[in-house]
């Protein structure tokens, strides 16, 4: 039987802190806050903050190292799974972070809108994502030449059709479905990716078409991923 006097158990340090980080962000504003607010607020001393957390930023995304850690165990026990499918499904682990709380989601991203230093932060949280996927996909297509190529073009790519759902699910204040947002995005990529695509794209599918794009070799990456995300746009 359920001892009704037991008191509650206590949230965790790391989440009291991110709580009053996120609310004091948005009653004063980002820039108008400070870490002794922070600690006033969740009521402990300077030091518990920074055993935490490096800095504001990171109060901001407090979840994201876990999904970090989660997508690299995630891609190391994926196995001979298709690389597309696996790195796809990777970043729906990202999709159902967010979707898990949607208030707190939306709230997020209008607060990143709104700060620059936060929207840089918040690129280099993503390029960690990339970067965990492309390592996974030069395991599989090989680590020179056009193997590396194709890792780190598959990766990007992966990552603007999951950012493209997610996003529009996040202006929509979170209303909607967001994994069908995301999905439709993800089948894009397949379709021009997935299996039976070593030598390039695949051929159209019957449900749908299938956007072709063709960069030079020696094109930046940002470049790569505008073009896609505007492919998607337009879809």
């Amino acid at each position: 039987m359920t001892d009704a006097r037991r008191p509650a158990k206590k949230a965790p340090m790391r989440e009291v802190l991110a709580q009053a980080a996120f609310q004091l962000f948005l009653e004063r504003g980002f820039e108008q806050t400070t870490v002794d607010d922070i600690v006033a607020r969740a009521g402990v001393g300077r030091r518990s903050f920074f055993r935490y957390f490096p800095s504001k930023e990171d109060a901001v995304f407090p979840d994201h190292e876990r999904c970090l850690a989660d997508m690299t165990a995630f891609l190391d026990r994926a196995g001979d799974a298709d690389p597309v499918d696996a790195v796809s499904d990777a970043a729906r682990l990202v999709l159902r972070m967010y979707s898990a709380d949607p208030e707190f989601s939306v709230q997020r991203y209008r607060l990143t809108r709104e700060v620059p230093g936060l929207r840089t932060y918040e690129l280099s949280v993503v390029r960690r994502y990339e970067q965990t996927m492309a390592g996974y996909l030069r395991g599989r297509y090989g680590e020179s030449g056009d193997g590396a190529l194709r890792a780190e073009v598959i990766a990007a790519s992966v990552v603007a059709a999951h950012n493209n759902g997610l996003r529009t699910w996040l202006r929509s204040g979170g209303e909607g479905d967001a994994e069908a947002a995301v999905d439709h995005a993800l089948a894009m990529v397949h379709r021009v990716w997935g299996s039976g695509t070593e030598g390039g794209p695949a051929a159209p599918s019957a449900d749908g078409d299938v956007v072709v794009m063709v960069a030079s070799k020696g094109a930046p990456m940002w470049r790569v991923v505008q073009q896609i995300e505007s492919a998607i746009g337009q879809d």
